[in-house]
């Protein structure tokens, strides 16, 4: 038998790739679980990384790391990419649109800086996968889900402000000093304690105090809610599709469907 011309033979390979790339992100096979918690933990290396991006930003060897991280986050981009089935849709995704954009702002670190800030926001994107809480839900914390949730989305938005307070007016502060200042300055506001002891100048400083202390007080209730409400689980309801249930319940109490809510105290 004659062989496959060397088009087809590389065409099957790639589709071989893409196949398995596809199984490692959406499957939930052994294989694919041990790789997607991988990705998780490179992912949280990362954002390490860029919440520290203000404090070594002038150390001699930060632009080799800044272009080592934007390799890992380029590669990762097009593993996503092949192992999508609708690439279009996957590019119109937030996540995607985020990730792009900081790939730019680490390709480009010293024309984009002052966006760097926006890159913690991986850490939320990162919340998004379902991996990570059909994980927990396997578990006996798994009504601490939406507490984690809230927690998550308050850490974010506490580095994301920190960044973006620090790049505005903390920049000309050397060092540390410079960052513990903002991170200061907007726990302070974030919980509306006010000491005065830092602010910031001018009418835009007046501006970012009253946005930070308006998002960062609803992030604070939404977590206190998660953290005092009674404790439910997430099980859908068969017929109705209803989320959330008392983690006893035996009934829907939407539709009336029995359920059978797995027992993970053990």
């Amino acid at each position: 038998m004659s062989e496959k011309p060397e088009e087809l033979r590389d065409e099957g390979e790639f589709g071989r790739l893409c196949d398995r790339l596809r199984q490692l992100y959406h499957g939930r096979s052994p294989a694919a679980v041990r790789f997607q918690l991988a990705t998780i933990i490179v992912d949280l290396l990362i954002i390490a990384f860029f919440i520290a991006t203000p404090l070594i930003r002038d150390r001699p060897a930060f632009l080799w790391v800044d272009y080592s991280i934007a390799a890992i986050v380029a590669v990762e981009i097009v593993a996503r990419m092949l192992g999508s089935s609708n690439v279009p849709r996957l590019l119109r995704q937030p996540s995607m649109v985020l990730d792009l954009f900081i790939l730019a702002t680490l390709l480009a670190p010293q024309w984009l800086e002052n966006f760097g800030f926006l890159r913690i926001l991986r850490l939320w994107s990162l919340s998004q996968r379902g991996l990570l809480w059909a994980q927990l839900r396997q578990t006996r914390y798994r009504e601490w889900e939406d507490v984690a949730r809230a927690l998550i989305n308050l850490v974010t938005f506490l580095f994301v402000v920190t960044g973006f307070v620090y790049t505005s007016f903390f920049r000309t502060t050397s060092g540390i000093e410079g960052y513990v200042d903002a991170l200061y300055f907007t726990v302070a506001t974030v919980t509306t304690t006010g000491f005065g002891d830092i602010t910031l100048p001018g009418v835009a400083g007046k501006l970012t105090s009253i946005c930070v202390m308006i998002v960062g007080i609803s992030l604070f209730v939404r977590l206190a809610q998660a953290v005092f409400r009674p404790n439910k689980v997430t099980f859908p309801c068969p017929e109705c599709a209803l989320q959330r249930h008392e983690p006893d319940a035996v009934h829907c109490k939407a539709c009336g469907h029995k359920l059978k809510i797995p027992d993970h105290d053990d």
